[in-house]
């Protein structure tokens, strides 16, 4: 049921409201959740604080005044028992007398009452007499004005309280989320690559100090990065020793099987030393990514010439769109590197037709195969994990590396029409490129660029 009064409806009314009533982003901090916490506590103690000596002091104000009106209504009755003339502020059913105090003395009981007397406030003591209402009034106004005057100063003290207890715990739980922020940010940089990262907590140097819950996680941390550190850096040395141990004999063995009499066998075995060389070269390239200390040589390209200059050492039939060129300083040979690898994997997992498109900065490698699986999609690449049923997946895995030395993002999805999709955005070209390019016409542009097939030019320091 889809009408307007279906669930589906009312859920789409409702979902407007949740988004409107959504919290803003810094209300999920730790410091506002603690500012939070101590305001309300600060609150509810000054409350709890105020009211009771609010109560303890009124209860003490009024037992005074009871005790004066009751004296003076004691010094009341015997006057009147004496026949004699009464003080002011006393009499027999007195005017302003509340109706309560009047009929609880009638009843033959004493009793004392605070009410507004000629607009000031008035302790009222009255006691039966000769079946009417003998009574005394005190000025209740000087207590009543003690016990506001305490009031305002509870509010106010309270007040104060609570700002710089928020300002005191703010400025504390500032300081450690901080530390925290700053622990976030290393961990996100060795997730980046950055295996040097520390969070190097002065804390945590001295072990004679005593450590606070952020320095046991800094320390851990930094622990954690170095022994990951040292173990890739094992691994990578041990992939680089036996990738160059099998150069040789590899160098070798391809001299000799070149010696072979032609046929079947030997190509068989000039296929697999060929292969056997190929993963040994990529085993080197990935363990000199891996160690961190490649150097990028950027220089001026124009994409759509480099795009078919890839194509053709490919040698495959790949299909070059240009959709909208441009030229961005980038290190040619790790560009070409990138792209030729995800035009071989088209060609080797996918189907064809293969499209190599540029559009800008933009570079997408396209085929209409299967597609990636999902793995690769969600985690990238991974090492001696093939997306079809040959290979290593050393080719996906040098690409994303390499874009990552050119600082580039690399992105492999499913076309929405079928097949896989390499998506490699190189960084924008600075404002000044843009204008040079805008300003210079075709014909200079195409001098600027060197020939496929020339000599790299010098660079000038």
């Amino acid at each position: 049921m889809t009408g307007p009064g279906s669930p589906a409806a009312a859920r789409a009314r409702r979902r407007p409201l949740r988004a409107r009533l959504r919290l803003p982003a810094r209300t999920a901090t730790l410091t506002f959740k603690s500012a939070c916490f101590i305001a309300v506590m600060c609150c509810a103690l000054a409350g709890v604080l105020g009211a009771l000596v609010h109560v303890e002091v009124t209860r003490q104000t009024v037992a005074t005044a009871r005790e004066k009106a009751l004296g003076k209504l004691q010094d009341v009755a015997l006057a009147y028992e004496a026949g004699e003339d009464l003080p002011p502020g006393a009499g027999l059913d007195p005017e302003g007398l509340p109706p309560e105090l009047r009929t609880l003395a009638l009843g033959g009981q004493r009793g004392t009452l605070v009410a507004d007397h000629l607009g000031r406030p008035t302790m009222w003591a009255a006691a039966p007499a000769d079946g009417r209402a003998l009574a005394a009034a005190v000025d209740y106004g000087q207590s009543a004005r003690t016990i506001r005057g305490l009031d305002n100063a509870i509010i106010g003290s309270s007040v104060l309280a609570i700002g710089g207890t928020l300002l005191v715990g703010v400025f504390a739980v500032t300081r450690v989320t901080r530390r925290l922020h700053q622990t976030a940010h290393v961990a996100r940089r060795i997730t980046g690559g950055d295996l040097d990262a520390r969070v190097d907590d002065p804390r945590t140097r001295d072990a004679s100090r005593h450590q606070d819950e952020v320095a046991t996680v800094a320390g851990a941390l930094d622990t954690m990065a170095g022994s990951l550190q040292a173990k890739l850096e094992s691994e990578r040395r041990f992939t680089a020793d036996v990738a160059h141990e099998l150069r040789t004999p590899l160098t070798g063995l391809q001299a000799a099987s070149e010696l072979l009499p032609d046929g079947r066998p030997t190509e068989l075995v000039r296929e697999r030393v060929r292969t056997m060389r190929q993963l040994t070269e990529d085993l080197l390239e990935i363990s000199r990514l891996d160690s961190g200390s490649e150097v990028v040589e950027a220089d001026l390209h124009q994409l759509g010439r480099l795009a078919r200059r890839v194509v053709r050492a490919s040698g495959t039939d790949t299909e070059v769109v240009v959709v909208r060129d441009a030229h961005l300083e980038t290190d040619r040979r790790r560009l070409e590197r990138i792209l030729g690898n995800l035009i071989t994997n088209a060609h080797r997992h996918g189907r064809a037709p293969v499209t190599l498109t540029v559009d800008g900065p933009v570079l997408t490698v396209r085929d209409h195969g299967p597609g990636f699986p999902a793995y690769l999609t969600t985690h990238g690449p991974q090492r001696f994990r093939s997306t079809g049923s040959q290979g290593h997946g050393l080719g996906l895995t040098i690409a994303a590396a390499q874009s990552q030395v050119l600082n580039a993002t690399l992105r492999f999805a499913r076309a929405e029409t079928g097949g896989a999709q390499a998506v490699l955005t190189l960084p924008a070209p600075p404002e000044r490129q843009e204008l040079r390019e805008r300003q210079e016409p075709p014909e200079q542009q195409e001098l600027r660029e060197p020939a496929p097939d020339a000599p790299p030019r010098p660079r000038t320091p």
